[in-house]
């Protein structure tokens, strides 16, 4: 047997593994969310796409490199799932397309999947303008199984 079958055995006995992913538009709540729950639990891996975006402390958004953002984002991800760690991921995943590649990580590699869904309405960290959440909000599908914060 292939010692990265073995591996992926093992860790998909790991039923306390989990993958948490957190949705919801700009000033929800996903963020501040994602950091308490890794105050209570700090074991715990975090991840999102605007993290990315950080160089030396500052946020530095670029449109043009928001796809290497979200390949980052899944790429960590799974990174930590396969090395055993449970994960938060806060993205804001407003359709299903959007999510499923993290549920499809969560199932390979044996993790409870929980998705929730931040409904708050605070003011947005990242400065997106009022017409982008309206987007947000316009194209926004309900997933199965989230539960709403």
């Amino acid at each position: 047997m292939k010692f990265d079958v073995l591996v992926n055995n093992l860790i998909k006995e790991n039923k306390n593994q989990k993958l948490i992913l957190i949705r919801g538009i700009s000033g929800s709540g996903k963020t501040t969310y994602a950091k308490r729950l890794m105050r209570e639990d700090p074991s715990l891996s975090h991840h999102e796409a605007d993290m990315f975006f950080y160089h030396n402390g500052e946020y530095q958004f670029n449109p043009k490199e928001l796809k290497n953002a979200h390949e980052w984002c899944k790429a960590k991800t799974e990174e930590d799932l396969r090395n055993g760690k449970s994960v938060i991921v806060s993205n804001t995943f407003t359709q299903k397309w959007e999510i499923e590649p993290y549920i499809e990580l969560g199932k390979r590699y044996g993790a409870q999947i929980i998705i929730k869904k931040a409904t708050g309405n605070y003011q947005n960290v990242h400065g997106v303008p009022p017409e982008a959440l309206e987007r947000m909000r316009s194209r926004w599908e309900d997933v199965d199984n989230e539960e709403s914060l």
